[in-house]
């Protein structure tokens, strides 16, 4: 899972002013202040071809923008885009499968196949979280708070610890942190 957050949490239209502007969300295009060469290099690593899993309205922007830029994600076409929908489940896109089940999910996550990635999908991260389908995070934080918009975590995540495997900060303040699930919270006496 990777997703662009705020330090407050919100992961809403990173992208661009109108990527999603629902609920009266005006601060679209967030990131854009914070791209450097450091956090280019390491986007290009996690654009590397595995097959993704997105919400039915990442899907909607991607599909509008992704298949004309393979300039910078070379493999967007290639790669599997599955998408959980209820809604639509069908797509001019080449390589994309709609799922409309969370059993359907958890099927692609224990078959045989490459790496599945799930960027942004508020609603879709939320689920995985709360069912406990989440095996690794990449979190890229922002140095901003924006009081408002989708968050990435709410109510309903599972309790779960998580391992530090590698981060990096840039010099426009980016923490770009990858964790790896590591099993159950652990509690005890701070300072013993």
């Amino acid at each position: 899972m990777l997703s662009m957050i705020t330090l407050d949490g919100v992961m809403q239209a990173p992208g661009g002013p109108e990527e999603d502007p629902s609920n009266g969300f005006e601060y679209g295009g967030w990131s854009a202040p914070f791209a450097d060469e450091a956090s280019g290099k390491v986007m290009k690593k996690l654009m590397r071809p595995a097959d993704l899993l997105l919400g039915r309205k990442t899907f909607e922007i991607w599909e509008n923008y992704w298949p004309q830029h393979t300039d910078f994600w070379p493999s967007i076409n290639a790669v599997t885009k599955y998408v959980m929908s209820e809604t639509i489940n069908g797509s001019d896109w080449e390589n994309t499968v709609f799922l409309n089940s969370l059993n359907a999910v958890e099927q692609l996550k224990t078959s045989d196949g490459p790496d599945i990635q799930v960027w942004g999908s508020s609603e879709l991260i939320q689920l995985l979280l709360k069912n406990d389908m989440v095996d690794e995070l990449w979190l890229i934080i922002h140095p901003l708070t924006l009081g408002k918009g989708k968050k990435l975590f709410v109510d309903g995540a599972i309790p779960a610890a998580f391992t530090l495997e590698e981060s990096t900060v840039t010099p426009k303040g980016l923490i770009m942190a990858h964790l790896k699930r590591n099993g159950e919270v652990q509690t005890g006496f701070a300072g013993s």
